[in-house]
């Protein structure tokens, strides 16, 4: 009878420890992490965007939290990537713009989150290390990647798949989700996008859809730049001065040949700027493009040489936002097919979904494009955390987050121990609902990449919810302060306004402090300076 009740005990205990382990191995979150590439919250119906709905993306804000004050560190794209993956400012892991190296001895969040028990995927542009360190399946894009039919480096060797690029990234995840995914394993999944980035080729259908529409322009579209300093006035993004014929707006160089003089601005054009892209298209799909492609390089012709300067600025704004835009559709339309498939599947439950960009981008703000500034169109990024049960659902968060937080919010939200190196801040209590325990007030950045493409000057900052304190270096010393509540577009440099002085003491202060906080210093200022030089001279006129 003894020893009945002892074997009847032994075996209850096993069950219960089975019961608790399998509870345990249930109750930890999937994490899908999803980044497209420049892709701007003012393109986000869910930010109150009044050029695109995106009912597919908003799903996750609907469900989950928005973030407002979402921003990066370093406002371009590999430095971002490397600062999302290790948790570090750039200046740590050494990736400081897109050319320096990074430290290959870092420890990324999917080692980690792969030590722990978690398979592993990353689908999509990396930009950066094809050979990605704790994925245990990934299928990269070399580089930038294309649009059309793309390449992808792989485990198993190169690769190219016929197709669009948002498709075929998306059927990459899916197939792994359906198929290869092991159920009894939590899953980390890196979703990337290499849309909306330059030179925004639309899939077929979209560029004839979107070439019909006209959107509103931006309020500062004709910004002259007059209150601000000389970072802004010399910078290389302007769309009529400095957005190519070619690369951008689709016009085929051998128009741009004929027309000869009567393009006016003249502006240099990428190397294969057309048919790098172009010519990777099948016969087939080249016919589908070239309708669209005629229709633009008819009126081009016929108008152009008769168009005012603001006609044209005009104009390539236009061209600008049917591409960029049309790109964005086609990553709301994927995004709308793996949520749909974690819903059917009964995932949806347990998985964590995290939209976000590699940094924002300027859609006309200022007359600009592209990114890199500490001007809230660039150095604010989307972001929105859907959790079932533990985001409550249509909340909206103002509190200044950035970049260099993910690492530590999923590593905390899968129950997985943070290195002590990391120098994000876990977003879990604003996410659970515990604000009380946020403290932070500002947020540090810091621009590299100058010499180099559109001529940003140098530069690094404090940014709290009311104001922004910028210094320009290098080759300049010129300070800017922008009131962030009185002046939300950033139009007045006011650091030398009296009214604002005790706010300018008071945020360098602030600033000192944080530069050394994040281990940032002068000299590691002029460090990288004679890193960069030195490499200027090394790759001579391949540097670019």
């Amino acid at each position: 009878m003894l020893k009945s009740q002892i074997l009847f005990l032994f075996t209850l205990s096993i069950l219960f420890g089975c019961k608790q382990t399998e509870k345990t191995k249930e109750t930890r979150p999937n994490i899908l992490f999803i980044m497209s590439d420049d892709h701007a919250y003012q393109a986000i119906s869910a930010y109150g965007s009044e050029l695109l709905q995106t009912p597919n993306i908003d799903r996750i804000a609907d469900e989950g939290m928005l973030f407002t004050n979402a921003c990066v560190s370093n406002s371009i794209c590999a430095p971002s990537r490397a600062t999302i993956l290790t948790g570090k400012h750039t200046h740590i892991n050494g990736k400081i713009d897109n050319l320096m190296p990074f430290d290959t001895t870092q420890v990324t969040f999917p080692q980690i989150f792969q030590a722990n028990g978690y398979q592993t995927a990353m689908f999509g542009k990396l930009h950066f290390g094809n050979n990605p360190k704790g994925a245990d399946e990934f299928m990269i894009l070399p580089g930038q990647g294309y649009y059309l039919n793309p390449d992808f480096d792989t485990p198993r060797g190169d690769t190219t798949i016929m197709g669009y690029v948002t498709d075929v990234i998306t059927d990459l995840t899916l197939n792994w989700l359906k198929e290869d995914r092991d159920p009894d394993k939590p899953f980390m999944m890196m979703y990337m996008h290499k849309a909306p980035h330059r030179p925004w080729w639309p899939r077929p259908d979209k560029f004839a859809e979107f070439t019909k529409k006209q959107f509103p322009e931006p309020e500062t579209l004709f910004d002259d730049y007059q209150n601000r300093g000389t970072a802004a006035k010399t910078a290389e993004m302007n769309l009529l001065t400095h957005m190519m014929y070619s690369h951008d707006s689709k016009i085929r160089p051998e128009l741009l040949e004929k027309m000869g003089d009567k393009v006016t601005p003249k502006v240099e054009e990428f190397e294969n700027g057309f048919y790098g892209p172009f010519g990777r298209a099948t016969d087939e799909q080249k016919a589908q493009y070239n309708v669209v492609l005629d229709s633009i390089n008819d009126y081009f012709e016929q108008h152009w040489p008769m168009m005012t300067e603001e006609e044209k600025m005009r104009w390539k704004y236009q061209r600008y936002m049917q591409d960029y835009l049309a790109c964005i559709s086609s990553v709301d339309d994927n995004v709308g097919r793996v949520l749909d498939y974690l819903d059917e599947s009964g995932l949806a439950e347990n998985t964590i979904v995290v939209y976000t960009s590699d940094q924002g981008f300027y859609l006309g703000d200022h007359g600009w494009f592209d990114k890199r500034f500490i001007y809230d169109e660039s150095f604010k990024t989307p972001l929105m955390v859907r959790w079932p049960d533990k985001v409550a659902a249509g909340t909206v968060e103002n509190e200044m987050v950035q970049n260099l937080d993910f690492a530590q919010t999923l590593l905390e939200a899968a129950g997985i121990s943070a290195p002590s190196d990391m120098q994000g801040e876990s977003l879990m209590p604003l996410l659970t609902g515990h604000k009380e325990q946020w403290d932070r007030e500002a947020v540090y950045y810091h621009y590299y990449e100058y010499p180099s493409v559109h001529m940003v000057k140098r530069h690094y900052g404090i940014v709290t919810k009311e104001y922004k304190l910028v210094h320009f270096y290098y080759d300049i010393d010129e300070w800017e302060l922008y009131d962030r509540l009185d002046d939300p577009n950033e139009m007045n440099n006011v650091y030398d306004d009296p009214a604002y002085a005790d706010v300018v003491k008071e945020l360098q202060i602030k600033l000192t402090e944080l530069r050394s906080k994040y281990k940032d210093s002068p000299e590691l200022d002029s460090l990288f300076i004679q890193k960069y030089n030195d490499m200027q001279v090394e790759k001579g006129n391949d540097f670019w």
